[in-house]
């Protein structure tokens, strides 16, 4: 099997509190590599390797309970489940990974209904293939040893730019006019930095007041935020979104006003360490060099230089620029510490960072849809987010927020023109003709029956084509949350 690195493409409902999905893949990989040294040592139904095949069944098991597979990836020294990358945070987990890369193992997935005896076989064929295989495919070697559930393959890195897909760099058509604005005073404050002038304090102050006290009250302009975004957005643009969407959580939290103010500032400034980046690394279609990831990852700390300098800034916004790519079990980057766990703003900033990183368009890949990017936030709390903030967030955005373009159990397609908080997947539509040119309707997907079902179901997001307004169908009330 050889495969190309994957992206998040999340496909399980989230699992309940008492089922947690495997959270990390670490393990299953030590298990493997134990079990290829054992294999080597022992014969079949030695104890050693008996033992070590109970371990592992019961976390695949219990993984497995409640999805149909687990996919680990070794993606330039980075561990992926299913998407999601937890990188290695010790010597012994990077000897483990150079281990099965040199065997030209860079995947392993495991899918549902897989035996203790096909972990044994491929922990003996992951040691067999120290003196070579036969030449054959490995899913031929691993098919006569009778492995139907587990896969390995080599993932072949690509050079994308010729063929990368080109996004706009910000929305394109008609904007609300306090969205619109409030994107070119961001461009100016970032350009102001870029330039390496002073940042303008009474310019993002205004800009503060401008998201609270307009933007925040404009279904369209929040349609335009959290729905699909068909654009790799720059910094700036990325985010203004990200502290609307920040807000939002914020005051389904019920933030008062200066706390408020104080986590849509630290939002806004979050990334502005990268205007010390080159564009040609932020935007880079490929996949990035050792030198290019660590100019990436020292983002976090400019931005905190660049801020921490400045009179008047609030008191966390440095903080939050420093802290918002490490996890709330104290791993990611910068190194602050041993488990040094980041504030709670900074832990608000990341939800809303990471929702709006999927929603958006990337020259690799195509925008994510919002339950994608909900079902992402779910299965990475607890470890790299806040469980409770990612519930809150999920609660008051929903899988399927105002602006989106969806299809019903009864093959109706609409647009979510509000969403119902006491039910967060049942919104209300306004249902649209063949044409999608106009709403022929409007209907409560809550809505009950007489027996007390769901009269309609909303089955899937669409992607709207980039010639579809959809925000002219929204009323001028702001969204509930």
């Amino acid at each position: 099997m050889t495969t190309t690195p994957p992206t998040p493409s999340p496909s399980r409902d989230l699992a309940s509190p008492g089922e947690p999905p495997l959270s990390d893949p670490l393990p299953l990989l030590r298990g493997f590599v134990s079990l290829r040294r054992l294999a080597g040592m022992y014969p079949p139904g030695h104890p050693a390797i008996a033992e070590k095949l109970r371990e592992m069944d019961d976390v695949v098991r219990e993984h497995l309970r409640s999805a149909p597979a687990i996919q680990i990836d070794i993606i330039h020294g980075d561990v992926h489940l299913d998407g999601v990358a937890c990188r290695p945070d010790n010597q012994g987990t990077e000897q483990i990974l150079h281990e099965l890369v040199e065997l030209g193992v860079h995947s392993i997935h495991i899918h549902r209904g897989v035996e203790q005896e096909e972990l044994r076989q491929v922990g003996q064929f992951l040691w067999d293939m120290r003196e070579g295989t036969g030449g054959e495919p490995v899913e031929t070697e691993l098919a006569r040893r009778n492995v139907r559930h587990v896969s390995l393959g080599r993932i072949v890195p690509l050079d994308t730019r010729w063929r990368a897909m080109e996004w706009p760099d910000a929305p394109q058509g008609p904007l609300d006019p306090a969205y619109h604005e409030s994107l070119a005073l961001a461009q100016q404050t970032f350009e102001t930095v870029s330039a390496g002038r002073p940042l303008d304090l009474v310019t993002v102050r205004d800009l503060v007041e401008l998201l609270i006290h307009k933007v925040a009250q404009s279904s369209a302009a929040l349609a335009q935020i959290l729905a699909v975004k068909q654009y790799e957005n720059l910094t700036y643009c990325h985010s203004v979104n990200v502290a609307m969407i920040g807000l939002l959580l914020g005051r389904r939290l019920g933030f008062d006003d200066p706390t408020t103010a104080a986590l849509v500032e630290a939002a806004l400034l979050h990334d502005i360490g990268k205007t010390r980046v080159p564009l040609e690394i932020l935007k880079k279609p490929g996949a990035l060099d050792k030198q290019e990831r660590r100019m990436i990852e020292a983002h976090t700390k400019f931005g905190a230089e660049i801020l921490v300098g400045i009179d008047r800034v609030r008191p966390l916004t440095p903080t939050v620029a420093l802290e918002h790519h490490r996890s709330v079990t104290g791993l990611g980057y910068p190194d602050l510490g041993d488990r040094a766990i980041p504030h709670v703003l900074t832990q608000i900033v990341s939800v809303a960072d990471t929702y709006e990183a999927i929603t958006g368009a990337r020259s690799y890949r195509a925008p994510g849809l919002p339950q994608e990017a909900c079902l992402t936030l779910a299965r990475v709390a607890g470890q790299q987010l806040n469980t409770a903030l990612v519930k809150a967030f999920v609660s008051a955005i929903t899988f399927f927020p105002i602006g989106s373009l969806v299809r019903t159990s009864r093959d109706e397609t609409g647009v979510v023109v509000r969403t119902n908080p006491a039910d967060p997947l049942h919104p209300v539509l306004d249902l649209l003709d063949e044409s999608l040119t106009a709403a022929v309707g409007t209907v409560d997907t809550a809505s009950r029956d007489a027996s007390g079902g769901y009269e309609r179901h909303v089955v899937e997001t669409l992607r709207a084509g980039e010639d579809l307004d959809l925000t002219r169908f929204l009323a001028p009330e702001p969204l509930e949350v």
